[in-house]
């Protein structure tokens, strides 16, 4: 029967270690057809509740398992299917109780947006969130509230606060780790950027610290991934380099056009006299 398929299914997965995850998809594929042939993978009004709580229980499942193989596409996709069932209201679950890991969920796809530093769909989320749980509620969710406060960080521009999220007990849970590395990688690309653009270079230990690494040796493994030099105990930027020189050469250039323009006039008076 494809009920207890599904079932079987969930708990094969459920029991899936870190080294085992990637067997994950195949499990996954063979759930959602199993489910096809309850007409669950989408929630009509006919569905019943416990079918309900099996394709979300698999939704879910699809949506976690894909961030921990680093899959955002995949989680994405997980994440827009799960949309129709969290939208339900709460009579249709019956005794079946309500998804678990709901606002684990959201709360991971809030995460996503921030990596990508789309903030007008944080926002808009965000929004749909209060409106339909309340803020109340909302300010009471640790899932949810790890994000919004990384987003106050960030728009205050307080760099070290976001890391200090990243850090330790206030990750909420190990997936959300995933996107913490993606965001502080992102923040450290844009610092980056901008070093490189105002110094002509930094001693390695001020990198380390602006740039959120751990050693030194971290520091100049991220200077050779962006084509930095490093010796002497500082980090070199080429790119400013070239840009020096190149201002250089206009400043010889103009110099030069300047002479041969006041040469000119010269030669002119001479002409006139």
């Amino acid at each position: 029967m494809a009920e207890n398929e599904v079932k079987q299914i969930i708990q094969q997965i459920d029991n899936l270690k870190p080294n085992t995850i990637n067997q994950a998809p195949q499990l996954l594929s063979r759930a959602k057809l199993a489910l096809l042939k309850l007409n669950a993978l989408v929630p009509a009004p006919k569905t019943p509740s416990q079918h309900l709580l099996l394709a979300t229980t698999v939704l879910e499942y699809g949506a976690l398992s894909s961030i921990r193989l680093k899959d955002t596409d995949s989680f994405t996709r997980y994440y827009q299917q799960l949309q129709p069932f969290y939208s339900l209201p709460a009579d249709r679950w019956g005794r079946a109780g309500h998804p678990g890991n709901q606002s684990k969920v959201t709360g991971l796809y809030l995460l996503l947006l921030l990596s990508v530093g789309d903030y007008g769909g944080f926002h808009t989320v965000l929004e749909g969130l209060e409106m339909s749980a309340g803020k109340e509620q909302i300010d009471k969710d640790d899932f949810i509230q790890y994000p919004v406060r990384l987003e106050q960080a960030l728009m205050e521009g307080s760099y070290d606060k976001v890391w200090g999220e990243t850090k330790g007990e206030r990750v909420p849970s190990d997936e959300f780790g995933v996107f913490s590395e993606v965001l502080i990688n992102t923040i450290r690309s844009e610092i980056a950027s901008c070093s490189e653009r105002a110094y002509p270079s930094l001693p390695i230990s001020n990198a380390k610290n602006l740039l959120f690494l751990e050693s030194e040796g971290a520091v100049i493994e991220f200077a050779e991934s962006r084509g930095w030099v490093a010796k002497d105990g500082r980090i070199f930027f080429p790119q400013q380099e070239e840009e020096n020189m190149a201002a250089e050469k206009d400043v010889m250039a103009s110099s030069g056009l300047v002479i041969e323009n006041t040469l000119g006039y010269a030669r002119k008076l001479e002409t006139i006299v």
